[in-house]
Parts: structure tokens; sequence; C-alpha cells
């Protein structure tokens, strides 16, 4: 009799396993997923479904107006491999002193209307802002 007790804690504790396993898979493929996309495939996106996102490409050298008041920056973000595509973007927060025209930055937020300097437009309002660092904190070759 006790085998039979035995093989029911095994089997309810495989199913609780077997739930878990089942709710952390469901909980991490939901709405909420962010994207992680380059300047293009953005535009090319229906800004509704980029809600949350994650874009990367390079500084433009025009365009960079710092907010005045607070911290916080206006930009413009090329296509890395396209720079002819091209997005604005508006990031309040702390800027990393490594932001400049031509660094290869990370911004996290999402797609939407927000006013600008030249009107009204799509612009991606970023929550994060994030640039790779210079090549002068790579090793260097010494030969």
């Amino acid at each position: 009799m006790a085998t039979k007790g035995g093989k029911g804690i095994y089997i309810a504790a495989l199913l609780l396993f077997l739930g878990g396993v089942g709710y952390l898979i469901a909980s991490g493929v939901t709405n909420d997923s962010v994207y992680f996309l380059n300047v293009g495939e953005a535009l090319a996106t229906e800004p509704a479904k980029l809600k949350q996102a994650r874009l990367f490409g390079n500084v433009a050298a025009e365009g960079i107006e710092r907010m005045q008041p607070g911290p916080g920056v206006n930009f413009i973000l090329l296509d890395k491999e396209n720079p002819g595509q091209s997005l604005r973007v508006s990031y309040r927060g702390a800027v990393p002193d490594t932001f400049k025209a031509g660094a290869e930055v990370i911004v996290e937020g999402g797609m939407g209307a927000a006013p600008t300097a030249a009107g009204e437009g799509t612009v991606f309002t970023a929550s994060t802002l994030i640039t790779k660092c210079p090549s002068k904190y790579e090793k260097q070759n010494r030969g």
C-alpha cells in the first residue's frame, strides 16, 4: 500500500512541475515582448505594433537638441546599413557622456506622435538610451 501513495506524490510533483514550466513559457511569449529592430524595420512596422521596442542605429550629425529644462535629448537615429532611413527619437533622462554625433546607440521605448520643433510627427519616445563604448576602450593591437 505504501507504494501506491508514493506514486501519487510523484505524479502530483510532476504535474506541478509541468504546470510551472507551462506558465513560464506562456508568460514569456506574451504581447508584451520587446522587438529588437533597426530603423528600417521599425519604419516598415505599424506604429501601433511598436508600443514597446528596442532600436539600434547611429546618431545623426544634425538635429541633436538638448532638452530644457532637465536632462534629455531629441535626436535623429539613422539606420546603420541604410543611413537614408531615419527616425526622430525623444529621450528624457540622463544622457551618457559618450553620446555624440555618429555614436552607435540602442534606445528602448515606443512609437507615437509627439510635438517636435518642426511640428507634430512620428517620434520614438525612448525610456532608455545606451551608447556603444567607443573604440578607445577596445584592446589595441601592439605590434
